[in-house]
């Protein structure tokens, strides 16, 4: 703000989310009219006037601090890298952060113009709730909490249970040490997740959605409320939508940290006022859920793959993955690895290309040794078996489970007791 107003400079300043290189932040990125966008990692206050000097008034990005341009609109600049070359990136398929830390969180506007609730619309208009599940069950889109259940044939023993009301929650309460994934989504890119609830509950005929989010995540709050009030405003949720009947509600609910809350039943239990402590099961919550009504529940990522299947059709997606799981999965790449961050692969991707061909590696030339995936309820995959595929099926195998997608390397160093007494 200071340098644009010292050189008298009219320039749109917008703050985005979280674009998954996290060990090169803080990011700066420049973009001038009719030219590609440009971005600057490790940018502090100090060199910010270099940075800006060197594409405002040299045309010409400097060379340090240097991380890549955008290949999508736009001249692209000589010499500059494309972002989506670089080693972080190349091995990555992002349909769930497709948008992440690229538009402004906070504009309606700008998701509209990227194709947001595009696929919400159609589906409302053109499409019958059966239609829909049997898009989703078509694409093989699993449950991303950790589970694994086939989202598709969830949201269809919901739509077949007879009921006065349904309900559909998003489970954002991401309790596993070392994930990250949900609150980044949510805090870079509100409305997708919230176009995602929206087709689930048509698709089931419910219509109310809660978000449970924690409370310890408030910028995912903030940008959620401001969404679910944009989209109001625009005629999206609320009653008789576009003219379709389809009335939808969306309510946060903050919870308060109990790493229980994030197990569906003691979810359900907290919105409902009551201790979080689960409930056996039968009755299934798609069955007999949240007040003794049928209720699907999903976590942020699942929701944000939604209207991608919708839009790109189930066939692309299901393209994409191993034999027993299709399409991508978040995980969030933390620990003793140089380049950490949200990382989105294929799923079959090998544990050995996301440590070193995305990760670049053990810190300091050290020894690999472990990599915890799945918090609390997975596991410690040694080196061992580090050429694994990571998949719900094949995690099993060796002792662990994909879960929700922290994912902590350790090297040799790490002392595996002080692991397991942590855990």
């Amino acid at each position: 703000k200071k340098y644009l107003k010292t050189n008298a400079l009219d320039a749109d300043i917008v703050q985005v989310g979280c674009i998954g290189y996290c060990s090169a932040e803080p990011l700066l990125d420049v973009q001038l009219p009719g030219q590609a966008r440009v971005s600057f990692e490790r940018a502090t206050g100090e060199m910010t006037p270099a940075l800006l000097d060197s594409v405002f008034k040299e045309k010409a990005p400097l060379k340090s601090h240097l991380l890549g341009q955008f290949g999508d609109g736009g001249r692209r600049w000589a010499r500059v890298p494309l972002l989506n070359e670089h080693p972080f990136f190349a091995k990555q398929l992002r349909f769930v952060l497709k948008h992440c830390g690229i538009v402004d969180p906070l504009s309606i506007r700008e998701h509209i113009a990227r194709g947001g609730y595009g696929a919400f619309l159609k589906v409302i208009h053109t499409m019958t709730p059966a239609q829909v599940c049997d898009m989703v069950e078509a694409s093989g889109l699993r449950g991303r909490g950790g589970g694994g259940f086939p989202t598709g044939k969830k949201w269809k023993i919901a739509l077949s249970s007879d009921a006065d009301q349904k309900y559909i929650i998003c489970n954002a309460d991401e309790g596993d040490p070392g994930a990250f994934m949900d609150r980044s989504v949510v805090e870079g890119d509100p409305h997708r997740v919230l176009e995602g609830i929206a087709i689930g509950a048509y698709a089931i005929h419910a219509g109310k959605a809660y978000v449970y989010i924690r409370a310890e995540y408030p910028l995912a709050v903030k940008n959620l409320r401001k969404a679910i009030e944009d989209a109001k405003a625009c005629g999206l949720l609320g009653e008789n939508i576009y003219g379709s009947g389809f009335d939808l509600d969306i309510i946060i609910k903050m919870g308060a940290g109990a790493f229980v809350c994030g197990e569906e039943t003691a979810l359900m239990n907290s919105i409902e006022g009551r201790r979080g402590m689960p409930k056996p099961r039968p009755p299934y919550p798609a069955v007999r859920g949240l007040f003794g009504k049928p209720t699907v529940l999903n976590n942020v990522e699942t929701f944000a793959n939604v209207p991608e299947i919708l839009s790109r059709g189930p066939e692309s997606f299901a393209a994409i993955g191993t034999k027993g799981a299709k399409g991508t999965k978040v995980f969030a790449l933390s620990g003793k690895v140089n380049r950490t961050g949200l990382v989105e692969i294929p799923i079959g991707t090998t544990l050995k290309e996301i440590v070193y061909d995305i990760g670049g590696g053990i810190e300091n030339g050290l020894a690999f040794k472990a990599v915890q995936i799945g918090g609390p309820s997975g596991g410690c995959i040694p080196a061992s078996h580090i050429n694994i595929e990571v998949d719900y099926e094949s995690l099993k195998t060796v002792g662990s489970m994909m879960g929700s997608g922290g994912m902590v390397v350790m090297d040799e160093k790490t002392c595996m007791v002080d692991v397991a007494k942590f855990f």
